[in-house]
């Protein structure tokens, strides 16, 4: 299995420099704000989108201070997003750790997601480069509309592919996306460099999504940890959103009227779990990843320095390959 920790070690005294810009911008005299963002800090995660970031300009440049600045807005604004969002799920554990506003409440946490959109906006305004602000500003958006579209099709019951895959498009590989830009217009990076950069990182984005949708439909004991939230909170991501696309299953009618119940009970869960593993859901998602990497590899393979693409071929092994 690809190791993560291989993948960091090609630019590691950059993600040192890295998380010490970010540390030393998020301190204040505000003695509570910095108890609650020095506790949060030290359950960072795997910090995926940072590493895009510069691997990306390693493929056009050096990692200079502008790139490890735009590294640092998008880390800042991802964070931003999981607090926030925390906060409409009313999330009491992240990453294994109670959140902010299940250690604080929703206003302290919603005031420390704001302090990180503000810190991530000066991280951009840093590199003083027009396009990664533009960058920073339009993926908020994004990342707003991705969870707006989630809501909405989640209360109105759409199951469609193509709904599917707008929202993910919007709330993951948009990020994604960004990184690859910002990392390539750090660097100076030409226009047709940009956008293979860019597919690159969509398609990652996209299969980092889809990973993530999978482990909802394992059993609670095979990961570890409780699954079903999705289909709790509503959401019908790919696995069972292709078998209730599939009208010659057995029981098919029976299962999209329960997918379509209002308030799924755990019994409920587990059955529409269940369908979506014994009907080749969980294998139709991995085969999806699996079609995306390939396309990436083919998009790799044009540009000037494929071999230096290496990593980010990488990241698509560990992300398909991970266990959580």
């Amino acid at each position: 299995m690809t190791s993560l920790d291989s993948i960091k070690s090609v630019i590691e005294p950059d993600l040192v420099r890295l998380n010490q810009m970010i540390r030393a911008q998020l301190l204040s005299d505000n003695s509570l704000m910095d108890t609650v963002i020095e506790s949060y800090l030290t359950t960072k995660g795997k910090q995926i989108r940072p590493i895009i970031v510069m691997l990306c300009a390693r493929m056009y440049g050096d990692i200079t201070d502008c790139v490890l600045n735009a590294a640092a807005a998008i880390e800042l604004l991802h964070n931003a997003s999981l607090i926030h969002d925390d906060v409409v799920d009313d999330s009491k554990l992240r990453r294994g750790t109670p959140t902010i506003n299940a250690l604080w409440d929703n206003r302290i946490a919603v005031l420390v997601g704001d302090f990180f959109v503000s810190t991530a906006l000066q991280r951009a305004i840093a590199t003083d480069h027009t396009a990664i602000i533009s960058i920073i500003g339009r993926l908020g958006k994004l990342l707003s509309l991705g969870e707006i579209d989630q809501i909405y099709n989640a209360r109105t019951h759409t199951v469609t592919e193509e709904a599917y895959f707008k929202i993910i498009d919007f709330k993951t590989a948009s990020l994604f996306v960004a990184c690859a830009q910002a990392g390539c217009h750090a660097v100076g990076a030409d226009e047709q460099g940009i956008a293979k950069l860019s597919e690159v990182a969509r398609l990652l984005g996209l299969c980092f999504q889809i990973r993530d949708d999978i482990f909802d439909y394992y059993e609670p004991d095979k990961v570890g940890k409780p699954t079903g939230n999705d289909l709790r909170e509503g959401k019908i991501t790919l696995p069972l959103l292709h078998v209730l696309l599939d009208e010659s299953l057995p029981q098919h009618d029976e299962m999209l009227q329960l997918a379509r119940t209002e308030e799924l009970d755990d019994a409920s869960i587990a059955i529409l779990q269940a369908y979506a593993r014994d009907n080749g859901g969980i294998d139709y998602a991995y085969a999806t990843m699996d079609a995306m990497r390939r396309e990436a590899a083919e998009v790799v393979a044009t540009l000037p320095d494929p071999a230096k693409a290496e990593p980010l071929m990488q990241i698509f092994d560990y992300i398909i390959e991970r266990d959580l």
